[in-house]
């Protein structure tokens, strides 16, 4: 029989044209995009934030998205742009909020595999959150930007109005920091 049934895998959309459409003033357009966008927001916002924020803060941000569209000069992909976007709301809370300390959730390896050399020890990972609730926000906030979002240092200089002496400076002193409060595995 042929493939060519109802529920055939749809080809990904061009994220250009909703782009173009949502600006425009197309809500169905601006809904796709939210749709393909709104996990990965959540997931930092969460991480920068904590779960008590995140659902507002990631509303926010997609409330923020609608209403600066136009702005979107398309220099580069909407989700890079999506996550700036992000960053600054993410950062302008914490300014808000007194710079109140979040908790850190990191669903990944890496970061683990930075601090302690450590995978696959449930206990590591629950070590390395409460590690990571302890950081200062500026160390805290490097760290994420860096080793788990991949940023360079001369875009999250950029984001927190810092050099990228600075951030190299927090990122180490995180790391350092981690080391310290993560038990190495024994096995």
């Amino acid at each position: 029989m042929a493939e060519t049934r109802d529920h055939e895998p749809i080809a990904p959309r061009d994220e250009t044209e909703d782009v173009r459409r949502a600006a425009g003033g197309d809500v169905e357009a601006f809904e796709r995009l939210y749709r393909s966008h709104v996990a990965r927001v959540y997931s930092l916002v969460r991480r920068m934030l904590g779960d008590d924020q995140a659902d507002e803060l990631t509303q926010d941000v997609f409330v923020r998205a609608w209403q600066k569209l136009d702005t979107f000069r398309g220099d580069a992909a909407f989700g890079t742009w999506l996550h700036r976007v992000t960053v600054n709301l993410v950062l302008a809370r914490r300014k808000e909020l007194g710079r109140r300390r979040g908790r850190f959730h990191h669903d990944g390896e890496s970061a683990l595999r930075t601090v302690s050399g450590a995978r696959d020890r449930p206990a590591t990972r629950i070590e390395l959150e409460a590690a990571l609730a302890t950081l200062p926000d500026g160390a805290r906030e490097v760290f994420v930007l860096h080793d788990v979002e991949g940023f360079k240092h001369r875009e999250i200089a950029r984001m927190l109005g810092v050099t990228t002496g600075t951030t190299k400076a927090q990122l180490h002193r995180a790391r350092m920091m981690l080391r310290e409060r993560v038990s190495p595995s024994s096995g």
